[in-house]
């Protein structure tokens, strides 16, 4: 029974949230780009099916509709394209190397998907069920080492590309990650310290009254820009920035390959938006509402209203990509240098005085 529900908790963490994310983030990022610039968008695949057999009626009406909606072409035909694109690979790399690269750098965000709680606890089959594949008591150190990992996979695909492009992209990517995490180590440390805890579920059962957001602002606007600095997302993409580096540190991939890095960019977004909605927004915690009992139904309301705050964010991520320009590079230094780690460290102390004054917690 109890490996029953380990592997069901993994289905709902990576297939049901991890991938679905990802997949949202994708036609967002196609459908909501083409909005912002005032254009159509994806609308031609599958849009303009027809039969007419009277059985298949109703799907080619469904296929019509998401056909215009660009949810056909985005993802289904673009991931069967990359999957039967060549999988080509320069002369003179190590193909091992360049091989591994994509998995190094994306299989730390979907494990890192594992120690983040998805509803309330609830009872089932005679127990107490949590909806976390891993109830780790410093899910917040770990979430923070994946991130970290995932740069040694960005680097080793720059450097294995053989491409002074992809070079380029990896070293921007390793400096701008190394530069970021520091500030968004220094904001962690401001959050457990309020919390009084590393443990991601007692963080949300912390917020059960009053959100995060409103005694931590501050913290929270560091860590937003910070965090999609991380995910190297628009203005911060300055490893990829199409306009200077062709495609940065993955220039020399195509294929499925490609469509690895693709996938793990955007998981990172909607992971990014998870710890958001869990450090800052309750989780699934609703204001002046408290879940009557630990009913299986009441954790599936729960889990409910945890995505619709992660929606929230995953949109309003893709929505800055597409608004504001691209920082130059030494502005992107400037900012995580000089402006975002000495706030930082700023916002720490005033935590520390605080908590130290009895102030909070």
């Amino acid at each position: 029974m109890e490996l029953m529900i380990l592997v069901a908790k993994v289905i709902v963490a990576l297939f049901l949230v991890a991938l679905h994310l990802a997949a949202f983030c994708t036609w967002v990022e196609r459908k909501g780009s083409a909005l912002i610039q005032d254009r159509i968008g994806a609308n031609r695949s599958a849009a303009y099916v027809q039969t007419d057999n009277l059985l298949l009626k109703p799907v080619a009406f469904f296929l019509r509709i998401m056909g215009g909606l660009g949810v056909i072409n985005t993802l289904v035909n673009d991931a069967v394209k990359a999957i039967l694109k060549e999988d080509f690979v320069p002369a003179g790399v190590p193909k091992f190397v360049h091989a591994l690269a994509p998995f190094l750098a994306v299989f730390p965000i979907f494990l890192a998907y594992a120690v983040v709680p998805m509803a309330p606890d609830f009872e089932a089959f005679g127990q107490v069920i949590r909806l976390q594949v891993a109830s780790l008591d410093a899910g917040v150190l770990f979430l923070f080492a994946m991130g970290s990992v995932s740069v040694y996979g960005v680097a080793m695909a720059g450097w294995s590309g053989n491409n002074k492009f992809s070079l380029l992209g990896a070293l921007r990517a390793s400096a701008q990650m190394i530069s970021y995490e520091l500030a968004m180590g220094i904001s962690l440390v401001t959050v457990i310290l309020v919390y009084g805890t590393l443990d991601l579920y007692e963080m949300v059962n912390a917020q059960g009254k009053l959100w995060g957001i409103c005694y931590q602002p501050l913290t929270f606007l560091i860590l937003f820009t910070v965090g999609m600095a991380e995910t190297k997302r628009g203005p911060f993409d300055l490893p990829e920035s199409e306009s200077e580096l062709v495609a940065g540190y993955f220039t020399e991939y195509s294929g499925m390959k490609f469509l690895v890095f693709w996938l793990g960019e955007f998981a990172e977004i909607g992971l990014f938006a998870l710890l958001l909605t869990i450090l800052f927004f309750g989780g699934w915690n609703i204001p002046f509402f408290t879940y009557p009992s630990n009913h299986w139904i009441w954790a599936i309301v729960g889990f409910h209203v945890l995505l619709l705050k992660v929606v929230f964010f995953c949109v309003l991520q893709i929505v800055i990509r597409w608004t504001l320009p691209r920082f130059r590079y030494d502005q992107l230094m400037d900012l995580g240098w000089k402006i975002l780690l000495p706030l930082s460290m700023l916002n720490l102390v005033f935590y520390a005085a605080l908590k130290l004054s009895g102030g909070i917690g």
